[in-house]
């Protein structure tokens, strides 16, 4: 028995009764997107949790290139979602657009779980080859060098050669083998199913794009201008949103580094599945909400029987060949991420001056300028799936023990500890065992279930100051956002300091990290959503979230960046040095909190000065009569 799993039903039960309590004030299609996005989430994130150890311990990518291969995943993730939001507005409406991004998620998700044989990591000395062998995943993984019919361990020479331990010294190969005299290479790595790989990557990407600013838009289309209900039920959706990352991380996370990665990419599979079953069969709950724009448009035959809604899906479809080169290389996605930012900024700036007035300018000015701030953050916070799971791998102590326990409960004999307790220890039979340690990848769900814990505080909290007029503003929030980000990682400096003989610091570290991170969330994420579909000329709703999540997508990018600066020498998917591992992530880690806390204040600071820009945009009304769920 997990005790994460265990700690994730408890919290689950807790958060969710006040969230349905308050749901019940909120129009009733917030429930169904509420419950689709959730799942849609749990797909995203389960995928996403094992992603960069995929990437390094079964592929065997090194971290250079492992962090540009997420980077431009992610990165595409969040870029192509200006295409759908802009097909959505024009033609196919939001309902439509999330159904058929549905579709391709749950086909590019279970195609995640078509799982090789690893790959084979072969050191070459003076002409010949010794393998390495390598058992488990995750921080349970143990990599050897096999010389003759025998495996040894290894560790870090000072110029990045490495010391076979307790090797024979009639071995044909010597003990300390320096840098220059050998030469680490990859074979093995099965080019099929590397390709099946990136294929899942693209149906993915592509479904993200049709799915997901249009279902923030569809949001947004249930409240009126004035309602000041929108704040709060734009967290209490983005509690949904994390409810299902939450589950993610400790299931598919949990699944896919002891069970085997397949098993983490297919719960991931099914979730999706669920989340498009739950939108069909929701939509009634939608009181007409998000259809086309047009419909007698989308429905007139243009190519013979083919009408713009047929092209439509078969231009995506040809699409993913495009976006299947494009996740292999991650400086093209750069190039791409540049025209899309100026092509989506000139289409916004010729209507805010061809049809705007003063008014309408300001206001999306403002909205683009919380775009700014938002690359910076998302940069930062954005270091989860790639630095930050990896350093809770190589230099996390994940154990929530630091010794075995062992009782008897009713006759049954228990053991509480972790894997590696567990492992070293003599089990009578029948033994139960609670195990007492994280996975890297579920350390993931910090962030969710702080939100789970704190979302529907902050609900209350923005709902109890806006009914007072004394709500902070936009920039405030921001400010303080940076600001918490920055620290985070000064905490985890701070942290290393009490690092063990193993350069384990204490996942108390981390997990203090995550919470910072997750309260500085909750004052710029929802809320940033919310204030692009007010601050936004109703023309251009889905093009401005979609341009929200362009800020996302340019944080992604410099976070591969950065993930790859905080990155180390591997053998096998095993950090080689684990103490020039943590000094090398706490060395970028200290920059970028610095520099993330100087940004807050700069934010704190314009706000004076810039939060006439809404124009009332912030002003609140009457809560409407309509009746909840």
């Amino acid at each position: 028995m997990n005790v994460v799993i265990v700690a994730g039903v408890v919290i689950t039960v807790l958060t969710f009764v006040p969230v349905f309590l308050q749901l019940r004030k909120h129009p009733r299609g917030l429930l169904i997107l509420f419950f689709a996005e959730m799942w849609e989430r749990f797909s995203y994130y389960g995928m996403r949790g094992i992603l960069i150890f995929y990437l390094t311990q079964h592929f065997l990518f090194d971290d250079a290139t492992a962090t540009a291969q997420y980077g431009a995943y992610t990165t595409l993730v969040y870029l192509l979602p200006l295409v759908g939001g802009i097909l959505a507005d024009r033609y196919l409406g939001t309902r439509k657009a999330i159904a058929f991004g549905a579709l391709l998620l749950v086909a590019g998700h279970l195609t995640m779980a078509v799982e090789s044989h690893p790959a084979q990591q072969v050191l070459t000395y003076h002409g010949q080859k010794y393998e390495f062998v390598t058992q488990g995943r995750g921080g349970d993984q143990k990599v050897q060098i096999k010389v003759g019919s025998a495996a040894y361990d290894f560790g870090p020479r000072s110029d990045g050669g490495i010391v076979i331990k307790n090797l024979p010294t009639a071995s044909p190969i010597p003990a300390d083998l320096p840098n220059s005299e050998i030469k680490l290479s990859v074979e093995k790595r099965d080019p099929l199913y590397l390709n099946v790989f990136y294929l899942a990557l693209s149906l993915i990407i592509m479904g993200v794009c049709f799915l997901k600013a249009n279902i923030s838009s569809l949001v947004g289309q249930l409240y009126t201008q004035a309602d000041p209900r929108r704040d709060s039920g734009f967290i209490l959706y983005y509690y949904g949103i994390n409810l299902g990352s939450f589950w993610a991380a400790i299931l598919c996370g949990y699944l896919g580094q002891t069970v085997g990665w397949w098993a983490g990419f297919g719960l991931a599979g099914l979730g999706m599945l669920a989340g498009f079953v739950v939108f069909v069969l929701g939509r009634p709950l939608l009181q007409g909400k998000g259809e086309p724009p047009e419909p007698e448009l989308l429905a007139k035959p243009v190519a013979g029987p083919l009408t713009r809604e047929h092209i439509i899906y078969i231009l995506a479809i040809l699409g993913l060949g495009l976006v299947y080169l494009l996740v292999q290389h991650n400086a093209l996605v750069g190039i791409l991420l540049g025209i899309g930012a100026v092509s989506v900024l000139a289409y916004v700036g010729v209507h805010l001056f061809t049809k705007s007035d003063k008014q309408e300018r300001e206001r999306t000015f403002l909205a683009l300028f919380l775009v700014m701030g938002a690359v910076m953050f998302w940069t930062l916070f954005e270091q989860a799936g790639s630095s930050l799971n990896l350093f809770a791998q190589r230099n996390t102590e994940l154990g929530l023990v630091a010794h075995a326990i062992t009782t008897n409960v009713f006759g049954t004999p228990v053991f509480i500890g972790t894997q590696a307790m567990k492992d070293a220890a003599t089990l009578l039979p029948g033994t139960f065992w609670i195990d007492m340690g994280f996975t890297a990848s579920q350390t993931q769900s910090f962030n969710a279930g702080f939100i789970l814990l704190f979302a529907p505080i902050f609900a209350a909290l923005w709902l109890f100051l806006g009914a007072r007029g004394r709500d902070p503003s936009p920039m405030v929030k921001f400010g303080l956002a940076l600001a918490q980000v920055g620290v985070s990682f000064l905490l985890l400096v701070w942290g290393a300091s009490f690092h063990d003989a193993a350069f384990r610091v204490p996942l108390i570290f981390l997990a203090g990290t995550y919470l910072l991170q997750t309260t500085g969330e909750l004052c710029l994420s929802p809320v940033g959503l919310s204030q692009i579909s007010k601050l936004a000329p109703p023309v251009l709703v889905s093009t401005m979230l979609a341009v929200w999540f362009l800020a996302n997508s340019g944080g992604l990018y410099a976070a591969a960046f950065i993930a790859k600066l905080a990155g180390t020498k591997t053998v096998g998917g095993q950090v080689l040095d684990p103490a020039a591992a943590l000094a090398t992530s706490v060395g970028v880690f200290s920059n970028i909190g610095w520099a993330a806390i100087a940004l807050g204040v700069v934010f704190l600071a314009l706000s004076p000065f810039l939060k006439h820009w809404a124009h009332g945009a912030n002003d609140t009304g009457p809560v409407p009569t309509e009746h909840g769920v």
